[in-house]
């Protein structure tokens, strides 16, 4: 059950990170506060959608 997926600045829209979860555990999308490398600070980093 678990999945991979990236995850997206909130503030450029560059995918930074990639990580796993479990869809059965946590069925919303994640949402995290990490370091992006573009922008050079701490920013909201959500789960990516799918098109």
């Amino acid at each position: 059950m678990r999945i991979n997926l990236l995850l997206k600045c909130s503030e450029c829209g560059n995918e930074n990170y990639l990580t796993e979860k479990n869809k059965r555990n946590t069925p919303d999308r994640l949402e995290y506060k990490k370091y992006c490398p573009h922008c050079k600070k701490s920013t909201i980093h959500k789960e990516k959608t799918k098109k």
